[in-house]
This record gives C-alpha cells, sequence and structure tokens, in this order.
C-alpha cells in the first residue's frame, strides 16, 4: 500500500469516526419515559403555570388584546443575529397541538424536542423551561386543550446556513443546555419559589441576561442586562446592582406596569405585567425576594 493510499485510508477513518462523534453528541435526547408516568393534569393549576410561563406573550398573534390573546394561533416574529423566528400555533386544533401528548409537550418544554425527533431553536426558552416540574407541565397541557382553537398555520423561520440544519442544534446543546439552577440550593421556601417563577416558567434570563457570541446564556453576569435582540435598544440589569427599588416598588410595577416615577412598561416588558398581574400575591412575593437576593452584577 503507498503512502497515499494509506494518508487517504486515515483521512476516511478519522472523518468516519468524526461523523460518528457529531451524530451521537448531536442527536435528541428525549426525557426517559417515566417522567410524566401517574401524573394527571390539573387545568385550574394549569392556567397559574400558562401565566407564570408568558405563553400567549409568544404564541398568541400579532396584536391581540384582551380575549384575544387566548387564541395562541402563533405567527410573531423574532429578530435575531442569527435569523427571524415566528411563534408556533400551540392552540388545540390540527394545526396547532392538539395532538400532543403530555409526554409531547414536556420534551418539548424540558429538551427542545419536537414530537418528531427535531431539535427546537432556542428562541423558544427550553433553556430555562428544564427546570419545570413534570406536574406543572402536565398541569399546563390540561389547561391548553380548554383554550379555543385555531387553524392558522405555523410559518417557517427564517435562518441561514448553518442554523437552518437542525441536528446543528444538537451541538449548541451540548455546549450551552444544562438544568444546573443559578442561585444556589435554598431553604427558604419563598426565595426557592421566587427561584423556579424566575429561573424556570418565568424565564427572565433570556432576555435580561446577556449572551455570547453563540447565543448562549452567559450565566456569570446573570440578570445583568443585555441588548435587544432586535437591536433597538438595551434590556435593564434587574439585579441589586441596579433594581434599588422596594419590595413594594418592584411589586406593584411587576403588576401594574408602573415604575416609582410614575412612568410605565412598554414593549415586551407591558405583556410580562399582563401576565404576572395573574399570579397571586404569595407568587409576586418570592419573585421580588428572588431579585432582591440574587447577585449584584454591575
Amino acid at each position: 500500500m503507498s503512502r497515499l493510499t494509506r494518508g487517504l485510508a486515515l483521512l476516511f477513518l478519522l472523518a468516519l469516526v468524526g461523523g460518528g462523534v457529531f451524530w451521537m453528541v448531536t442527536a435528541p435526547k428525549p426525557l426517559p419515559e417515566e417522567t410524566f408516568a401517574g401524573l394527571t393534569g390539573d387545568a385550574a393549576r394549569g392556567e397559574q403555570v400558562f401565566w407564570a410561563g408568558g405563553c400567549a406573550s409568544c404564541h398568541s398573534a400579532p396584536g391581540a388584546e384582551g380575549e384575544a390573546r387566548m387564541v395562541l394561533a402563533g405567527g410573531r416574529a423574532f429578530a435575531t443575529d442569527f435569523g427571524t423566528f415566528h411563534a408556533p400555533n400551540i392552540s388545540p386544533s390540527e394545526a396547532g397541538i392538539a395532538n400532543w401528548s403530555v409526554a409531547d409537550l414536556g420534551n418539548a418544554m424540558m429538551r427542545g424536542i419536537s414530537p418528531g425527533g427535531a431539535h427546537y431553536y432556542p428562541a423558544f426558552p427550553y433553556t430555562s423551561y428544564v427546570k419545570a416540574a413534570p406536574q406543572d407541565v402536565a398541569d399546563l397541557h390540561a389547561y391548553l386543550a380548554t383554550l379555543p382553537a385555531d387553524d392558522t398555520a405555523n410559518v417557517a423561520h427564517e435562518v441561514g446556513f448553518p442554523f437552518s440544519v437542525r441536528r446543528v442544534l444538537g451541538g449548541w446543546k451540548f455546549l450551552f443546555f444544562n438544568d444546573d439552577w443559578v442561585m444556589a440550593e435554598t431553604q427558604d421556601e419563598t426565595l426557592a419559589r421566587g427561584r423556579y417563577l424566575v429561573e424556570a416558567l418565568g424565564h427572565c434570563a433570556e432576555c435580561h441576561t446577556p449572551r455570547n457570541a453563540l447565543g448562549g446564556l452567559d450565566t456569570g453576569r446573570w440578570l445583568a442586562g443585555a441588548p435587544s435582540p432586535d437591536g433597538k435598544g438595551t434590556i435593564p440589569n434587574i439585579t441589586p446592582a441596579k433594581l434599588d427599588w422596594t419590595d413594594l416598588d418592584i411589586a406593584a410595577y411587576l403588576t401594574t406596569g408602573f415604575t416609582p416615577d410614575f412612568d410605565s412598561a412598554g414593549g415586551e416588558m407591558a405583556e410580562v405585567v399582563q401576565n404576572m398581574s395573574h399570579l397571586p400575591e404569595a407568587d409576586i412575593a418570592a419573585i421580588v425576594a428572588y431579585l432582591k437576593a440574587v447577585p449584584a452584577v454591575e
């Protein structure tokens, strides 16, 4: 065998091994089958999960107000450095998620995987929802089934190569996707609830934490503010370094949208306030406790 032939054979072998490693690393990794075994969803509890998770903020139709926000027909566009993503229909229709099981919803929210086994883009905040409790997912599934059905077709994402290759997202998950809590374990029930609402269901970091060049959250600057994904303005720092309002001020802002200076929330935050206004006072107090306890980042 000549030196050239041996070299080509070695390159082929390396390519084969590399391809195999890539295929294994980037493969979708669904939840264990027993994750939702024995769980029964409760729609009343699911409504609270719905508001805490901000589902209507992304999945209602563009410009929807009032009761129209409960029709989760999708279609809103979210511009980012990696392309423009369009929220899908998650209403209980054939065009939406009528045929999804609790496990399908769980794998979408907690693993970023579609019922067909494809990776979802992290514009859908499964990087936060991964910490959701399975019971909350089951309850949300029950509540979503009670909402109006709509047959609006999904709009395709506008994403260029190589991000248009879904399998590549498995590599992104390998680098940046985990279920670690940012705030250390706490025995305080209020603070633990606040951590769950902020870090998991509320996915506050998805907007308020800066990202690296590949779109992964910079957890070392947790909630320290970030450029708006659409390039228009800045999302504020909400650590104690900048958010120096009283507990009552923060609670009032989250539920009414009014600041201590009588300004009001706008843009995406106005929708967050609409969601938060549906939460019980104890949950708002828990969120306030978390924001007061999180490390200050200048």
